[in-house]
């Protein structure tokens, strides 16, 4: 039984409480007036709410609003400064890190060059630094941090595994090191995870039943949303398609490929469209613009690469994400769409993804607002 029994004037307060900091979140700032219409309560009931949250740090006085006749209304906001987080993607080569706030507001992303010496607390505190200096905040406000990593993450046990892009992170403990290192709250997750959860919340997937993200780029990535839940796998290993070898039917165009890294990753992609070995993927992909033989032939290897997962899941959308699955746009995605097996798949519907040239960093930023929002909605208690 709970200190407070529900329906006593201290439960209804906090829930009223939690209701007018739920639609300051949703609204921005609002007045008394405005508060008590939207909530569908009295004035003097609003007011209320309003001197409470004030009182426990979580809204301040941010303006006046003009109605007429009268002295101006004050209008309250929420406070951005009380929790302060960084969402952090970790690629091969860089980091990208962005400051996030209860209100999710825009602000700067800052990429860098990984530290020479690399350590799980190390890149995470540049990441944070360089982060803050973008956005003119202080460090020290930082108190936790969701991070994307290119590696397969079991959270049950702290354990990554596929780590060729973390030199210097453990195999065991990376999360709990963080946080002990740098006294934050730490979330790691699988990067094309974390871009799949932006593909349900801001992308072309917001209506799917379900779907698979197929990120290609250096390497290649399932993220697996099955009715609005993320598919992790017993080991956090759900996805990792590259390894799987490819099928006889690839030796006609691929002749060397041993598994689908081999057919689809960076550098066979830079050397389908041409490119020296060397070259960079994004530069060779500036190439598949307005050549319909080079998003053909990408596109058969995108539907080959596809069918094991088309099998196994049966999604009602395949989403082409990641710099190569990206860069043809619905064009490429019409292409695929026309090399699947209708017979088995009737009813897919195959895109190209809709979050932007970030999606890891997106993925990473909306999951850190909904804790810094239910973190803060935890300091509304009911008074005793």
């Amino acid at each position: 039984m709970s200190a407070i029994d529900p329906g006593t004037p201290a439960w209804l307060a906090a829930r009223n409480d939690r209701t007018a900091f739920r639609l300051l979140l949703e609204h921005g700032p609002l007045t008394r007036s405005r508060l008590g219409a939207l909530s569908g309560l009295s004035k003097p009931t609003a007011t209320q709410m309003l001197q409470r949250l004030e009182r426990v740090g979580l809204i301040h006085p941010v303006g006046e609003v003009s109605g007429g006749r009268g002295p101006n209304a004050v209008s309250y906001g929420v406070r951005v400064d009380r929790i302060t987080g960084v969402a952090i993607s970790v690629l091969a080569h860089s980091i990208q890190a962005v400051v996030v706030d209860a209100l999710g507001g825009e602000h700067p992303v800052a990429e860098i060059v990984p530290p020479g010496a690399r350590s799980p607390e190390g890149d995470v505190q540049a990441a944070i630094e360089a982060a803050c200096a973008a956005a003119g905040a202080d460090p020290a406000c930082v108190s936790r941090v969701v991070i994307g990593v290119q590696a397969a993450f079991f959270g049950e046990e702290d354990e990554l595994s596929l780590t060729d892009t973390l030199p210097g992170w453990p195999a065991v403990g990376s999360e709990a090191r963080i946080t002990r290192e740098l006294g934050i709250d730490v979330t790691l997750g699988n990067d094309v995870n974390l871009a799949a959860m932006a593909e349900r919340a801001a992308g072309v997937a917001q209506d799917a039943s379900s779907f698979a993200l197929f990120w290609i780029g250096d390497g290649l990535g399932v993220g697996i949303d099955l009715g609005g839940a993320v598919h992790r796998g017993a080991s956090g290993g759900a996805g990792e398609i590259g390894y799987l070898p490819v099928p006889k039917t690839a030796a006609a165009f691929a002749p060397e490929a041993n598994d689908f890294t081999d057919l689809l990753g960076g550098p066979a992609v830079v050397q389908l469209l041409g490119g020296a070995p060397s070259e960079p993927l994004a530069s060779a992909l500036e190439r598949l613009d307005g050549d319909p033989a080079l998003l053909e032939a990408l596109a058969e290897r995108i539907a080959m690469a596809a069918h094991p997962v088309l099998a196994l899941l049966d999604p009602a959308m395949l989403v082409l994400g990641g710099p190569s699955g990206s860069a043809g746009g619905d064009a490429l995605a019409e292409l695929v769409a026309e090399r699947i097996d209708r017979a088995a798949h009737p009813k897919l519907v195959v895109r190209s993804s809709g979050t932007g040239p970030q999606p890891v960093l997106l993925g990473a930023r909306q999951q850190l607002v909904q804790q810094i929002r239910d973190r803060l909605e935890a300091d509304i208690l009911p008074l005793v």
